[in-house]
């Protein structure tokens, strides 16, 4: 083949992609066309036009929100849309019940994106985004994406996986459609390395993305091994970790056994991309949402001052984040009316889960095994998982009762199922749990003396 044809039927395979990718919003009821025209209505303002649309966009959702959404009404009681410090913090306590129960007037679970925190942060719940905001969020993604020329391309993907024969049948779909391949990221032995190096040998992936401590892994085995992932994949453009804090040392290593760019991002299930790496600088996403920076006594605070980070979606009509305290701490740095800059943010980051195979898995494993029994009803209030010995685990959780030997019994199962049998589990019920000095809740902490 020739490169010019060869040149052209990449081409097309790529304009397939991103069709088939559009065309499974549409289908889905997600209308992206639609997203993708308002977004470059936005970018196109001018200063002074763009402050008076965040104004007015604060204002509007919080008003049709105080008149269609009980839920969010009884959370602000004495709310001024003329005076924005009088709009009341959200936590994820206050969104713990359930999600029929916080859903706006005309919306239900079947005309809305449904989808679940991580419970990274030991907070789990199901919220929901109308189909116009969620369709928003990818046209984020995929004009940010694009800096990089990233967007829909073969993407190695290290996230977790449900394993149950439904679950996992639909991620597969889904990462199908959006031209990804899905790393098991339950075990991080060299054995799994292995299989991991073969199949970047015979895919040419395009970029990278998942859990940080996940990707830190298996750079420190290519490390180890005198192997650069550029040179057996040389089609990687870009590294982007997420859902874990990139420590600089971090950073320094995956460049070394990479040799791509390693690219900072910050984001969430509830609201996609909040920030990303663009000219060594975090550029956070101020076209659909509004973020702030609070000390504790929800004081905003000023340019470039570390504090809590809060965020209101300015198009999510179908379910209330208006000032939503996420979980994490940073600064902000303003450029001008338009631009704004993620100056520091202090995240977490997890442990890895030693095992007495001599396995090691990802702390964030526990999300897919405490799961099973974190319904959207609010009943598992928090939940955290400490390591004490190689094979003793103590499960510590917030609820309103004991849980009961059925739902002990799906965890064992899961554990069993994503980690290894022969594990003892100790469950505790707590009042409450015990928080970093950020006041963040990591789920999983070894205690363990090597760590």
């Amino acid at each position: 083949m020739s490169l010019k044809s060869n040149y052209f039927t990449k081409t097309y395979y790529q304009f397939y992609l991103l069709n088939l990718f559009n065309l499974s919003l549409r289908f889905n009821g997600f209308p992206i066309g639609k997203a993708e025209r308002v977004l470059r209505e936005i970018q196109e303002k001018s200063e002074s036009d763009f402050e008076t649309y965040i104004d007015q966009k604060r204002k509007a959702i919080v008003s049709y929100h105080l008149k269609h959404t009980p839920f969010y009404k009884s959370l602000t009681k004495n709310a001024n849309l003329l005076d924005w410090n009088t709009i009341p913090v959200m936590t994820k306590r206050d969104l713990q019940q359930p999600l029929k129960h916080r859903l706006s007037e005309n919306y239900s679970v079947k005309n809305v994106y449904v989808n679940k925190t991580s419970g990274s942060s030991g907070d789990p719940f199901v919220f929901a985004k109308d189909t116009f905001c969620h369709a928003l969020t990818w046209a984020v993604f995929k004009e940010w994406y694009g800096w990089y020329s990233i967007f829909n391309k073969k993407q190695a993907r290290f996230y977790g996986m449900p394993l149950d024969k439904k679950g996992y049948c639909k991620e597969r779909f889904k990462d199908w459609i959006a031209n990804r391949y899905r790393f098991h990221v339950f075990d991080l032995s060299d054995n799994a390395f292995d299989d991991w190096l073969t199949k970047f040998k015979n895919t040419r992936f395009i970029f990278i993305t998942g859990y940080t401590s996940v990707i830190v892994a298996f750079a420190k085995y290519l490390l180890k091994n005198n192997i650069v992932l550029s040179e057996i994949c040389p089609t990687l453009k870009a590294c982007l970790p997420t859902s874990e804090m990139l420590l600089d040392e971090d950073k320094k290593l995956l460049s070394k056994a990479f040799n791509i760019p390693i690219v900072n991002e910050y984001g969430s299930a509830e609201f996609g991309l909040i920030a990303l790496e663009r000219d060594q600088h975090w550029v956070l996403n101020n076209l659909n949402l509004y973020v702030e920076v609070l000390d504790d006594a929800g004081k905003v605070l000023s340019n470039g001052e570390e504090g809590r980070i809060v965020i209101t979606d300015l198009y999510n009509k179908a379910h209330p984040f208006i000032r939503y305290e996420i979980g994490d701490m940073g600064s902000i740095s303003t450029i001008n009316k338009k631009t704004s800059m993620l100056k520091t943010l202090t995240g977490r980051k997890e442990d890895y889960v030693k095992l007495p195979s001599g396995k090691t898995a990802p702390g964030l494993s526990f999300y897919y095994v405490t799961k099973s029994v974190m319904k959207d009803d609010g009943f598992i209030q928090e939940i955290k998982v400490l390591q004490h010995t190689l094979n003793k685990l103590e499960i510590e959780y917030v609820a309103k009762v004991e849980l009961t030997e059925a739902q002990k019994t799906k965890i064992l199962v899961a554990l069993e199922k994503y980690l290894e049998p022969g594990i003892d589990v100790l469950f505790s019920k707590k009042s409450h749990l015990q928080r970093t000095k950020t006041g963040k809740l990591k789920q999983f902490t070894s205690l363990l003396k090597s760590n």
